[in-house]
């Protein structure tokens, strides 16, 4: 039983899963906009939170922490570019719209996952 076990594994390896992320919220942070499925969207969520969290600070601390989670595009991209813009928003970076449609060979459940304008 998975009692209070958090989440999702997406049939990986702890260090794939962890490089999958990694990739994901590059992609998300580049672009923006990113279209994937429901539990991959939720699962990247609170990531992408914590990061826009820390970039806010705009100190050097903050830019090598996400140096280290991100690669280096998109840490210059979130800290130089997305997060001044968030400067007076206490949280709720990040949106998940549902897609009716579901993905062809395996019907997954699809959404989008968006930075919130101001």
């Amino acid at each position: 039983m998975r009692h209070a076990k958090r989440g999702r594994k997406f049939g990986l390896k702890r260090g794939k899963r962890k490089a999958f992320l990694r990739n994901l919220a590059g992609n998300f942070v580049r672009q923006e906009r990113v279209q994937t499925t429901e539990a991959r969207a939720k699962e990247l969520r609170p990531l992408i939170e914590k990061l826009v969290t820390h970039a806010k600070k705009q100190d050097v601390a903050a830019l090598r922490l996400l140096l280290e989670r991100l690669p280096k595009a998109a840490a210059f991209k979130l800290y130089h570019d997305i997060a001044p813009r968030y400067s007076s928003r206490p949280g709720g970076y990040v949106r998940i719209v549902k897609q009716v449609r579901r993905r062809k060979h395996d019907a997954a459940q699809l959404a989008t996952i968006e930075f919130v304008k101001d």
